[in-house]
């Protein structure tokens, strides 16, 4: 009889441990290789990117440099029209406009040849400043030298209606997030323009600003135009619910030419890196399919059973 309860202890050991045995590289390997996938693809995922490419306009040689941002290097010139000032690339990034000053004309790019595509677009006198809505249905053109505004159709590339009379030589132009009106720094009258998108026309009087406001920017919240005024030495800050400005303008360096805003943030919100994302999918993933099958995510140890003589 004890060595019937000895071998029967032995047995039940014996196959528990083949159980272990069995399962333990089964459910890691399963659990190894869909962490390598999903690593794999994340990774393949990221390779496949392209690095986004710079467009660089350069006035005096009269084209337009493309910049590839991994390498650092030059990879084609781009010929456009004379003295070539802004470029604004359209939100899905097929497109980059051009204002060319000294042909009073736009050139458009197509972005995946890095080629003109079309004829120059004929806008206003001496073209400066352009912007693109966030819809990507509209460019906002300056014309410094006509004293206007020239809107042009993206789907056309043509200009549709009539040049929107603002400012003594307007210079730069920036669109609200919500595309509804568009900011224009009159450099010579020294006052802001605001145009209502949806009728193209100027809504409410000028904004009296510095001396020689120049290219602003509107917050990525869109209740705030920040207006450098070249040569007062400051900025202006206009509240866009009023259309006035608020405050005293704020004093900055010499010449103040343009502006722009970092990338909107929650504070004492903690994120995810991708990695530590992926991770915890993985990690989800595991213990949703473990939940399915019913099995533990962590084994539990178990004693041997006892077998009473």
């Amino acid at each position: 009889m004890p060595n019937e309860i000895t071998e029967a202890t032995t047995l039940i050991r014996d196959k528990r441990s083949d159980r272990s045995g069995e399962t333990k590289p089964r459910y890691w390997g399963v659990v190894a290789t869909v962490i390598y996938l999903v690593v794999l693809a994340s990774v393949g995922a990221k390779a496949a990117d392209a690095a986004p490419m710079a467009y660089v306009t350069n006035s005096g040689s009269a084209d337009v440099s493309v910049v590839d941002t991994a390498t650092k290097a030059v990879l084609t010139t781009i010929s456009v029209g004379l003295t070539p000032e802004q470029i604004a690339v359209a939100p899905n990034g097929l497109r980059a406009y051009v204002a060319n000053s000294g042909s009073n004309t736009i050139s458009v790019i197509d972005t995946a040849t890095n080629t003109v595509v079309g004829s120059p677009i004929p806008v206003g006198f001496n073209p400066v400043g352009i912007t693109i809505t966030q819809n990507g249905l509209r460019a906002y053109v300056t014309n410094q030298g006509s004293n206007t505004v020239s809107v042009i159709d993206t789907a056309t590339n043509t200009v549709v209606g009539s040049p929107i009379p603002v400012g003594s030589s307007p210079a730069g132009i920036a669109i609200t997030p919500n595309g509804a009106f568009a900011y224009v720094a009159n450099f010579v009258s020294n006052t802001v323009s605001v145009i209502a998108t949806a009728t193209n026309t100027v809504v409410g009087s000028p904004i009296p600003v510095g001396e020689r406001p120049d290219f602003l920017a509107v917050g990525p919240d869109g209740v705030s135009v920040y207006v450098p005024n070249q040569t007062s030495n400051t900025v202006s800050v206009i509240a866009t619910a009023t259309n006035s400005v608020v405050g005293s303008p704020i004093p900055v360096g010499t010449l103040p030419t343009g502006a722009a805003f970092s990338p909107a943030t929650s504070p004492g919100i903690p994120t995810l890196s991708d990695g530590a994302l992926l991770l915890l999918l993985v990690v989800m993933g595991t213990a949703l399919a473990l939940r399915m099958t019913g099995r533990p995510m962590v084994s539990r140890l178990r004693r041997p059973p006892t077998i009473c003589s």
